[in-house]
């Protein structure tokens, strides 16, 4: 049974990563490379599955969604704008879900794992942005379509959606993730060790 103190440690945990989650979000529009976004944000998600399990993960990734809803209301993301304006419901549905699996995954991945940390976070670094791409692609798929093909003009739509919608930003979000986030884990449990 965790004492006041620890569960105290876990809630300013759990604050300071939201914090941080909602920052690096709204950082990702604008920092931008060419014309992708930069997007640190699945880090410190992944960094709080891994340390403290799934549920924490979601809670972090629900935070994440939650920006992301309000970055898509107020226009800050221009193409969510256009599916919030196709189907509101459905787009901030999306928004949230994609986050809170995307969180939940890499904690249940992490845990799986055991006591094979490093194994655990390399996997749980990789799981957050397939799920949270997975669920883009997915919803896309389901509910957008009209959209899609819109956006895909004469392009063949599984290849817009493999190389315009989530291409070299995908692949950018994942070696990010999976460079950073094992390697903050180490420096967090090192200084935890002294």
């Amino acid at each position: 049974m965790k004492t006041r103190m620890e569960k105290a440690a876990s809630v300013a945990t759990l604050g300071l990563f939201t914090a941080l989650t909602v920052v690096l979000q709204m950082m990702s529009y604008i920092i931008k490379i060419g014309t992708f976004n930069l997007s640190l944000v699945l880090v410190p998600i992944v960094i709080v599955a891994v340390l403290y399990g799934p549920k924490y993960g979601a809670v972090i990734g629900f935070a994440f969604g939650a920006t992301v809803v309000v970055a898509t209301v107020t226009g800050l993301d221009g193409g969510a704008f256009i599916m919030f304006n196709t189907s509101p419901v459905i787009t901030v549905v999306l928004c949230l879900l994609k986050g809170t699996l995307c969180g939940a995954a890499a904690g249940a991945v992490a845990r799986l794992c055991g006591r094979k940390r490093t194994l655990g976070a390399v996997l749980a670094a990789v799981t957050a942005p397939v799920v949270n791409t997975g669920v883009f692609l997915l919803a896309m798929a389901a509910f957008y379509r009209p959209l899609l093909y819109d956006w895909a003009g004469q392009t063949d739509v599984i290849t817009y959606m493999l190389v315009g919608l989530v291409g070299v930003n995908f692949l950018i979000e994942l070696a990010i993730n999976m460079v950073l986030t094992p390697s903050v884990l180490r420096i967090i449990r090192a200084i935890g060790r002294e």
